[in-house]
């Protein structure tokens, strides 16, 4: 039997999550019912009451209602029920969590959620599923579940998605993932531009007796590979697709901040860093480009996806910008350089292709670095590349041990 936290705004959605509570109950869970409510007390007895809850983290809630805040009440709360949670589950009294709400409930519920971690189940059914998530996953692994009509008590179709997100919740409770941890994990970034380069590299590190997670420099992507990192479950860090530092100094869609490439000297873990699609800035459709970038050179890769060419100037800066990453490694860090090509479209003869651009890049990286960096005749995808980019690392990994 599982325990299943089951934590919500109990002053006005008590019966909603109460309902949940039955339903997890019946499946053969105990539930535990936590109250984040910040209006008029609750209308279903909880087992943690959201004075418990604010008292996680010091926080007289009595004061804090008196002021008659909504807003201060709100905020209190995603930060008192993510510390609250966060020790249920580092205790062990707690092994999974759900949660109902709308844009209040949505805040603290996902707060709570993104202070767990990555495996845990975590289930938020929300009136804001259907928009920009973004925001309230964070580089956490919640499961958002429209909950198509608002959550305003119980009626035949809230009914039918309650009793649906209960069984999720169990049924990701009752999964017992089988995990592989004698193999070191590395992990890597890839992009469509990169992937026969990364797969290629992959195959290579997997025959040496290593497990490669592979993580989509989309931005999201980027900013979750980092918080892998930084945990400290990594043993080495294949960075061959750096492209994201070119959306944030260049304003394109895909940025992961200005953190993008911290992690590994935090962790201190080794790391091989490519500027695997550094030629390119995402954008949406092409309608919705800014006219400042009127008369650049872009190529739509889909309907939905229109990318830019970077400039000398930008790829200047982008070499300095990854040098001085990449010099923060100390536990060893090579640059590998692939002169040919940075991407299946910088190559020559194709719509990216600009000669003055890549060498302002490969002279900046070169100028700024203080890590030894190697030359290849090559373009990013090819075989021999991808080959020695994995070589290289497991020789950084193997010289650290």
């Amino acid at each position: 039997m599982a325990t299943i936290a089951v934590l919500g705004t109990l002053d006005s959605k008590g019966e909603e999550h109460a309902f949940v509570a039955g339903l997890i109950a019946a499946r053969g869970h105990k539930p535990l019912l936590i109250d984040v409510g910040t209006g008029g007390p609750a209308t279903v007895p909880p087992d943690i009451t959201r004075e418990q809850v604010a008292a996680a983290i010091g926080l007289d809630f009595a004061a804090l209602l008196a002021r008659k805040d909504r807003g201060e009440c709100v905020v209190a709360m995603t930060k008192a029920a993510p510390a609250l949670v966060a020790q249920l589950a580092a205790e062990g009294r707690i092994h999974g969590i759900i949660s109902l709400g709308g844009g209040g409930g949505t805040a603290i519920g996902t707060a709570a959620m993104r202070a767990l971690p990555l495996g845990f189940p975590k289930l938020m059914v929300s009136t804001l599923a259907a928009g920009n998530v973004a925001p309230y996953l964070g580089t956490k692994d919640i499961t958002m579940m429209p909950s198509i009509a608002d959550v305003a008590g119980l009626n035949r179709l809230s009914r039918v998605i309650f009793t649906r997100a209960a069984g999720a919740i169990c049924g990701m409770v009752e999964s017992e993932p089988v995990i592989d941890s004698a193999r070191p994990l590395v992990v890597a970034s890839m992009f469509g531009n990169t992937t026969a380069c990364v797969t290629e590299a992959k195959k290579v590190l997997e025959a040496a007796g290593y497990e490669v997670l592979v993580f989509a420099a989309t931005g999201a992507g980027g900013r979750i590979m980092e918080s892998v990192i930084e945990s400290g479950i990594v043993s080495g860090v294949l960075d061959l697709t750096t492209t994201e530092w070119a959306d944030e100094l260049v304003g394109g869609v895909l940025n992961a901040g200005p953190e993008r490439m911290d992690a590994a000297a935090k962790a201190n873990v080794p790391v091989v860093v490519g500027p695997g699609c550094l030629d390119m800035v995402n954008f949406g459709e092409q309608a919705s480009i800014r006219a400042k970038f009127a008369g650049r050179n872009f190529y739509i890769h889909n309907p939905q996806v229109t990318l830019m060419r970077t400039t000398a100037a930008e790829c200047t800066e982008l070499g300095r910008i990854v040098a001085e990453k990449t010099n923060a490694y100390t536990a060893g860090a090579v640059i590998m350089l692939p002169t040919k090509a940075i991407s299946v479209i910088s190559a020559e003869g194709k719509p990216f292709h600009d000669a003055a651009a890549d060498h302002a890049l490969f002279a900046a990286l070169k100028q700024h670095a203080r890590v030894p960096v190697r030359e290849f005749a090559e373009e990013i995808n090819s075989p021999a590349f991808a080959q020695a980019c994995a070589h290289q690392l497991i020789a950084l990994m193997q010289a650290k041990k």
